[in-house]
């Protein structure tokens, strides 16, 4: 059971094979053993996750159907509310919070459809950070390397997932924190259109930008936590008023009929993560490229609109407890709050002109595909990576590929392979707003025909 997708966990809980109960026992057990060497949790819910789990054996045993998930285990970013548990977000300073008293919509969701919640897991501070190197409880370490980053900021997602503790685990995605942990620890990942999930009991990070969604080790889990996770919500003021639209009945049809290219100019890529797009176009006979206008402009109208928002959602406590930040959050949110107003409209004028220039390319392209990261994970603690022949800065260039799209809110699916040098790195497959079943439907034809690659992760 231990590397059993959630589908294949609710089909042999619903058939009687095995109880909720031993699914929930047998996943706390492997934290307890394993999670020591990864420092993926910051909390585990063994109470909540055995009276969650007899719950799902009760309606069984009383002829119900206790939903698509029946039984399978998952975990949240711990900035999600669950209710009884402090929503840290990451920080020392929310750890005086009271505890949550109700679970944040999409955590409800997806227990309403059987998932058994068993615990809360790393990230970085407030969400502001793609290595999940978190100095008040630790960095998140990568199933594949301990040595290695897990990306962040659902770091601590990305490594349970890939290390087996559960098969889902919800996370947000600002600038890429779902895309970057999904590439570097080897699994697929789902940023959805902004809006389509609800962000109610979620601690916002910019709200103009944030989004929800799932982690998984196969489209089809992935698919069927979206599905369970759908609908609108008047908590949300930013949910979108559509009815739920399941991807999981269409993702075995696969990439017949959709138009797709390749994203070339900034997204061409160097070295590992241009072999890895070039090995999905190849697997997928796409030999259409198309540059997208100004991306690296948008990087930076992101940059500013995100850290801006950010430091002002955060500056009362940036001026009574700067010192009770991670210190690089901290700096960031300084740098955010003396960004002048003039830089933040112009990057929002700029904001609708490259929107309307990306939707425009979808009036003859279903989908793009392009790098979910520039390189596979770094060392922790690593400060500067190479990328075609030059020293950056790890941290920022780590979402060199994912800022541009994430502020104008495209939904994507980051698809796992191996680089040369045997560690993951992820695949962008992009889509128009509201096609996120499209986005799957071209990952499921990838892992399908053995492209992609996300098992469990061995670790030393």
């Amino acid at each position: 059971m231990s590397g059993a997708d959630a589908l294949t966990i609710a089909a042999l809980v619903r058939g009687g094979a095995v109880s909720a109960v031993e699914v929930a026992e047998a996943t706390l057990a492997r934290i307890a053993a394993r999670d020591p060497a990864l420092n993926s949790f910051t909390a585990v819910a063994k109470a909540r996750a055995l009276a969650d789990a007899r719950a799902v054996d009760a309606a069984l045993a009383r002829g119900e159907d206790p939903g698509p998930l029946a039984g399978a285990p998952f975990a949240v970013k711990n900035l999600f509310d669950v209710e009884g548990l402090v929503t840290i977000a990451g920080s020392k300073i929310d750890r005086e919070r009271s505890p949550a008293t109700a679970d944040a919509t999409i955590v409800r969701r997806l227990a309403a459809a059987g998932a058994v919640l068993v615990g809360a897991l790393n990230m970085d501070e407030y969400a502001y950070g793609f290595t999940t190197e978190n100095t008040h409880y630790g960095p998140a370490h990568n199933p594949h390397d301990p040595a290695r980053m897990a990306g962040g900021s659902s770091g601590g997602s990305g490594a349970a997932v890939a290390g087996g503790l559960v098969p889902l685990a919800l996370g947000s995605d600002t600038n890429g924190s779902i895309r970057v942990p999904a590439s570097l620890c080897g699994i697929f990942g789902l940023k959805p259109t902004y809006g389509r999930l609800s962000r109610a009991g979620a601690r916002l990070f910019a709200a103009s930008l944030d989004h929800v969604g799932p982690l998984a080790r196969s489209v089809g889990d992935l698919a069927a936590a979206y599905d369970a996770m759908q609908g609108p919500d008047p908590l949300d003021p930013a949910c979108a008023g559509r009815a739920v639209e399941p991807a999981l009945p269409d993702i075995e049809q696969g990439a017949e009929g959709l138009r797709i290219a390749v994203a070339g100019g900034y997204f061409a890529g160097v070295d590992e993560a241009a072999a890895a797009v070039a090995k999905v176009a190849e697997a997928l006979g796409v030999t259409r490229n198309i540059d997208i206008p100004e991306a690296a402009r948008a990087r930076a109208a992101a940059f500013v609109i995100t850290a801006s928002e950010g430091a002002n959602l955060h500056f009362a406590d940036l001026k009574a407890r700067a010192g009770d930040f991670d210190p690089m959050t901290r700096d960031r949110f300084l740098a955010g709050a003396l960004i002048p107003a003039n830089w933040v409209i112009e990057a929002q004028r700029f904001r609708r002109w490259y929107q309307e220039q990306l939707l425009a390319l979808f009036n003859d392209t279903d989908i793009l595909l392009m790098p979910a990261t520039p390189c596979s994970a770094p060392l922790i603690g690593q400060d500067m990576v190479e990328i075609d022949g030059a020293l950056v800065p790890t941290r920022p260039y780590l979402g060199g590929y994912t800022q541009p799209l994430s502020f104008i809110g495209l939904p994507i699916v980051a698809a796992p392979l191996r680089s040369a040098g045997g560690l993951p790195i992820g695949v962008q497959i992009v889509a128009a707003p509201w096609r996120e079943s499209a986005a799957l439907r071209v990952a499921r034809a990838l892992e399908r025909d053995g492209v992609t690659c996300a098992e469990i992760a061995p670790w030393s």
